[in-house]
């Protein structure tokens, strides 16, 4: 991934989807699409260091829903609208869900299928914040970051292929 011209100054720890405590010292942003495959691997893959990081109250994620308009990424815009935003205890659980069954809904046509899937099959509701969506578009935007998954730690901006142990080198130098 080319980061040269990304610009981490204009991303921010305020607009997301927030899992951890407000104080704590690192925050992890992450610019995701549910429909990626490369998203879900870095959830995946990052699971385990993040329920320790988070129950010990070092690390915070900063989830943000990034709508795009490629089509192969656009069936997750859809899916993002289910999503809760507050990050209440079961985010990451629909999240979960979401992305285990991503070989299902993504290869649905129709976006109103998808909302159907979403809505009957995995028994989740509308949780849209048309707001937060368009800023993160435009955090996006301005900090130059066009690929998913893009992750940022202070200065360090990588994507899914890092290493857990490097990962963790990151969090615990921050």
């Amino acid at each position: 991934m080319d980061i040269s011209n990304m610009d981490v100054t204009e991303t921010n720890t305020i607009t997301g989807i927030k899992i951890g405590r407000d104080d704590a010292p690192v925050k992890v942003i992450e610019f995701i699409n549910l429909r990626c495959p490369y998203c879900r691997q870095w959830f995946d893959d990052s699971e385990a260091t993040f329920a320790e990081y988070v129950a010990n109250g070092r690390v915070q994620r900063v989830i943000k829903l990034f709508d795009k308009t490629k089509p192969s990424l656009a069936k997750g815009n859809i899916m993002h609208k289910y999503v809760p935003k507050e990050g209440q205890a079961d985010t990451l659980e629909v999240i979960a869900k979401i992305y285990e069954t991503q070989d299902i809904w993504g290869d649905l046509d129709e976006h109103e299928a998808i909302s159907d899937y979403a809505e009957t099959t995995l028994h989740l509701t509308i949780a849209d914040d048309v707001a937060s969506s368009k800023a993160i578009i435009q955090e996006a935007d301005n900090a130059q970051i066009i690929f998913v998954p893009t992750m940022v730690v202070g200065k360090h901006i990588f994507d899914q292929k890092i290493s857990q142990a490097d990962f963790r080198s990151i969090l615990d130098e921050a």
